[in-house]
């Protein structure tokens, strides 16, 4: 019985090309779309859950309460893991660790020794780290690898990197030079983790080789002192409850940090399957998920295959009245209605398998396509991803009952004395099921609308911040950072910078901090009097020498310009921060101090010497905050180079960048040279905006597809139907363009009830959006009247495929047709 049903599934199949190509392109878009949504959610849900007793381990996080702020740090202090393993019992395993910078790498010594410049993924942990996350050793074990100084444990990768053995293993016993003072024994290799992990580090250096130069050099002993390099993690016995360990940081907080806590600070626990998803914290330098994104995604997929189904619905309910004699014959002959409904469905799932094919073909070109949105790490195999067949599998099963049941329901009922009587679709509109075939369409089009409107809307929101006046100068800035000498701090930089004035194709420079507008401005807390009240606020801090404000064009509304100085001596501040200590007038606030607000005592004030406009130190998405530009050599690691803007030959640009280049090399011979452009780094604030404004220009392009698609198959079976009436109305005189109109005024209608839904809809939506943006664009009206106008055009395009054919076909032949 079944190999029946596939055999006239075939022949239906066969008869209607056309038809079956419409519902197979239409169903094949759906899946690949839901298949290759489905291996980014998947992958990225799948961060961590590999780590044994995972739903028990944490990581410890600060947040410090500034005045009119609250920064989240991912960090913890460094004294924080002992108080903990002395005063919270329950603790299964805890592990401490700091996240190094790259670091210079030496292999072997004279002419066999190797180099390799900024080496990432370093950690200095320590004998506990092995113990919390179980790796697989092939040379040593997690009890003592750790636990001295100058020991270090390397992944078989690393080890394959710095020595080419034959084995990795052969790699124990090798000494490592770690920025030219510290040597390191090679004591462990271990296993690449395969999972996907955000814990991707290949080189594990004793804690205790770095203990002293940490203290000294970033106050990891001293409970003020919160970096994000600096990591703890924590694993509680099952019966442990999170609440009641956030309680009792608070109290150790309180304990040890007393007095000297001139900060408010609080920890708290953060599990380990957050670490993927939190913004507010980072994930050692990688790139995170967001879950409303990939909600969003699968809400993408979902309207997709919904698109796909309502075409296959709408195409195999008006084609009803073709099949009606061979129901009505099956009948006759003992067919029962479950067997008619199993063979609909089987029809159905031809169909769909064929798409699902199609889709399995197609996802490793869209992956290519679509590279720079899907996760590195992401891999599609379907030989070694069960999981993912069977998503397919469940998707072809649902795909075929959602799609053919009510096709399948509807088409089994018919009654074979009626049917064969040939008045098995009177003219009654429930025998047409036109109004569900009209609902159907209308809802196509409702999420085609919808989403043009948001690809406009959100075009325009980026357009808006890219243009936007910031408050700077933007173009034809160059911007690198130095290497920071702590013995000799601006030696090196003072002979770069004199080398530097001596090349003609610059026009200004300046060796300030962080350029305007980037994730490298710090924040501080300063104290002002007034009239006796004291003012305790945060700002954002940038060094800054006395030709930056002058490089990036900044506009100065009161006061002066910073005078070059060693040390910080004086401020200017911005507007924003004028009218938060209370003024109005520029004027008036110059020459009041201003002292640092971390109780240091030092220097008992400076003065504000100028007011500077606002400007935007970040993107479009935040406001402006409080500012304070200062004068400090030591924070003056960044040179900013103003190159000149009437120079159309970019060549003379690549010239002038080069003649920077050597001079560097000539300074700094042992480090790359690595700059960027300022309007380049600012483009980069809103990537993720770009990408999902790509993303909703290929979404509102299937979406339209797949409507066009539907909406061309439903134009095709009423000509068809009409084929006489069209004839007749030629033979009495009608033209092409009344033939025209009589077939797509219905169709039309339809697109515009479809905009009606549609643009509120969207309207909210867009709103809601808009609100992540302190500074956005407006909702205009033309966005609206743009969109209904172009979902009308490609409608009329797309019927008169159709209708042009059929109003300008030779009446006889019409007129000939049964």
């Amino acid at each position: 019985m079944f190999r029946n049903y596939l055999v006239v599934a075939f022949r239906n199949f066969w008869r209607k090309k056309i038809f079956s190509l419409i519902n197979i392109s239409g169903l094949a878009i759906g899946i690949s779309a839901a298949l290759v949504i489905y291996l980014i959610v998947d992958y990225e849900f799948s961060f961590e859950k590999f780590w044994k007793g995972g739903n028990r381990i944490y990581r410890v996080v600060t947040n410090m309460h500034f005045p009119d702020q609250a920064f989240k740090n991912s960090g913890a202090p460094g004294p924080l893991a002992a108080a903990m393993r002395n005063d919270i019992s329950g603790i299964e395993e805890s592990a401490s660790f700091w996240v190094s910078s790259p670091l210079k790498v030496t292999i072997g010594a004279g002419p066999g020794e190797s180099v390799f410049r900024k080496q990432k993924e370093i950690v200095y942990a320590d004998d506990h780290y092995f113990k919390l996350f179980p790796y697989q050793w092939v040379v040593g074990s997690a009890s003592t690898m750790l636990s001295d100084p100058n020991k270090v444990v390397l992944t078989e990768s690393r080890a394959r990197t710095y020595f080419p053995f034959a084995e990795p293993s052969q790699a124990v016993g090798q000494t490592i030079v770690y920025d030219d003072t510290v040597k390191a024994l090679v004591v462990g290799i271990v296993k690449d983790l395969k999972q996907t992990t955000d814990f991707s580090f290949k080189e594990f250096i004793s804690l205790a080789t770095y203990a002293d130069a940490l203290k000294k050099k970033h106050g990891w002993d001293d409970w003020g002192s919160v970096s994000s390099a600096s990591q703890f993690f924590v694993k509680f016995q099952k019966t442990i409850k999170e609440p009641e360990i956030n309680k009792t940081l608070t109290e150790i907080r309180k304990k040890y940090a007393g007095k000297n806590d001139f900060l408010p600070t609080d920890h708290y626990l953060q599990s380990l399957t957050d670490i993927h998803f939190n913004s507010d914290f980072d994930a050692f330098d990688h790139r995170q998920g967001h879950k409303p994104t990939l909600f969003g995604l699968l809400a993408i997929a979902a309207f997709l295959l919904l698109l796909g189904c309502i075409n296959f619905i709408n195409l195999t309910t008006a084609q009803a009245g073709q099949r009606a004699k061979e129901i009505g014959i099956r009948k006759t002959m003992g067919s029962s209605k479950p067997h008619l409904i199993v063979q609909f469905l089987s029809e159905t799932f031809l169909m769909t398998f064929i798409a699902g094919l199609l889709s399995v073909v197609l996802t490793p070109w869209i992956l290519s396509v679509f590279s720079t949105y899907i996760p590195n790490g992401l891999k599609f195999d379907l030989l070694n991803q069960p999981n993912v067949v069977g998503f397919i599998v469940s998707l072809i099963f649902a795909m075929t009952l959602l799609s053919g049941f009510y096709p399948a329901l509807i088409l089994s009922g018919y009654k074979p004395v009626i049917v064969l009587k040939n008045v098995a679709f009177t003219n009654t509109s429930r025998s047409r099921r036109v109004w569900i075939r009209k609902t159907l369409t209308v809802s196509q089009f409702v999420i085609a609308q919808f989403f043009i409107i948001a690809t406009l809307i959100v075009g325009k929101q980026i357009r808006y911040s890219l243009n936007k006046d910031m408050g700077f100068k933007k173009d034809a800035i160059v911007n690198f950072r130095t290497p920071y000498d702590s013995k000799n701090p601006g030696s090196k930089q003072a002979v770069l910078l004199q080398r530097l004035k001596a090349i003609p194709g610059i026009q200004e420079i300046s060796l300030s901090g962080a350029p305007p507008a980037s994730n490298g401005i710090s924040i501080s807390t300063f104290d002002f009097d007034k009239g006796g009240k004291q003012i305790h606020t945060s700002a954002e801090v940038i060094m800054a020498d006395s030709a930056y404000i002058h490089l990036y064009k900044m506009k100065l509304l009161a006061g002066r310009n910073l005078q070059q100085s060693d040390t910080a001596k004086e401020y200017l501040i911005n507007e924003t921060y004028l009218k938060l200590l209370g003024y109005n007038n520029p004027d008036d606030i110059i020459g009041k101090s201003f002292s640092r607000g971390d109780g240091d005592g030092r220097g008992g004030g400076r003065p504000i010497v100028g007011v500077l406009a606002d400007f935007h130190t970040k993107s479009t998405h935040a406001p402006i905050q409080p500012l304070v530009l200062k004068c400090d050599v030591q924070g003056h690691t960044t040179f900013h180079l103003a190159l000149d803007p009437k120079v159309s030959n970019t060549d003379k640009w690549s010239k002038t960048m080069a003649a920077v280049g050597s001079a560097w090399k000539q300074v700094y011979p042992e480090d790359d040279f690595d700059y960027s452009f300022f309007d380049a780094s600012i483009a980069k604030f809103y990537k993720k905006d770009q990408q999902t404004a790509t993303l909703l220009n290929w979404i509102t392009g299937l979406t339209i597809f797949i409507s066009c698609l539907g909406l061309l198959g439903l134009v095709i079976y009423t000509t068809t139907q009409r084929t006489k009436e069209i004839g007749v109305r030629k033979v009495l005189g009608a033209s092409v363009m009344q033939i025209m109109s009589l077939l797509s005024k219905d169709f039309i209608k339809l697109v515009f009830i479809a905009f009606v839904i549609a643009a509120p809809l969207a309207w909210w939506a867009m709103n809601k959006w808009l609100e992540d943006f302190a500074y956005r664009t407006t909702i205009s009206w033309w966005i609206f009247g743009l969109s209904g106008l172009a979902m009308v055009v490609i409608a009329l395009f797309t019927l008169s495929v159709q209708t042009i054919r059929s109003a300008t076909a030779n009446p006889v032949d019409s007129l000939r047709t049964e």
